[in-house]
């Protein structure tokens, strides 16, 4: 991939612990460190939690990084009442100005909790990606995050899960997948256990997830 000089610029979007995030940006080091041609690069981080630890790892690789959410879009008092859909849309307003002011390409969800609608949807149509902790369309939508996910694949006696790259559209959890990584579920797993299994395989698919979305673009461009 000869993209040395022209890596695709991602925004990188969190909300918790940002290992995810760690992945690309050691990923992109490393290449840099090898002298390699480099895919991608980390351009800006978007965190809906000013607690978020995501946030100083963004800062321990120099890497620019902001906080939107409904709180920093709406302001304290109308954040307070706005509904749900007020402030899933503030929030993707907010992140596509962002992205917009930093010339960002393209946008990974690594365990953002905002479900992105408006404009940004059509905006990055195509360039935005998101990974979801289980084997799509399985355990998918509204309410399937982080441990929920998994105590719905034990619930229901799933014999594997693991997790997906899709591209992200107008749905929740919906968009055409990129590609997944399975791991078994084995008698007596715990939610925790399970996702101690699951996430090593989050940090590879998250970094080949991004490679494939940069040469995606690159094809569609020549």
């Amino acid at each position: 991939m000869e993209r040395k000089d022209n890596p695709l610029k991602i925004a990188v979007l969190v909300s918790g612990g940002g290992t995810n995030l760690q992945a690309l940006m050691d990923a992109e080091k490393q290449w840099r460190t090898e002298g390699k041609d480099l895919p991608y690069t980390v351009a800006l981080v978007i965190s809906s939690s000013k607690n978020a630890y995501a946030l100083e790892r963004a800062a321990a690789a120099r890497v620019p990084s902001t906080v939107v959410s409904p709180y920093t879009t709406l302001g304290p008092e109308l954040a307070k009442t706005a509904s749900r859909d007020e402030k899933r849309f503030a929030v993707s307003n907010g992140v596509l100005k962002l992205c917009q002011e930093h010339q960002i390409e393209a946008i990974v969800l690594a365990g953002f909790l905002t479900v992105l609608g408006g404009d940004i949807i059509q905006e990055y149509k195509g360039r935005i990606i998101n990974l979801h902790p289980a084997l799509l369309p399985k355990f998918g939508g509204e309410g399937m995050w982080g441990h929920h996910v998994h105590e719905a694949v034990l619930a229901a006696g799933e014999t594997e899960s693991g997790c997906t790259i899709h591209l992200v559209d107008s749905g929740c959890d919906t968009g055409e997948i990129l590609l997944q990584k399975k791991v078994p579920v084995l008698p007596g797993d715990t939610p925790e256990s399970l996702y101690a299994r699951i996430a090593p395989q989050e940090h590879v698919a998250m970094v080949e997830g991004v490679e494939l979305l940069a040469q995606r673009l690159k094809d569609s461009a020549n």
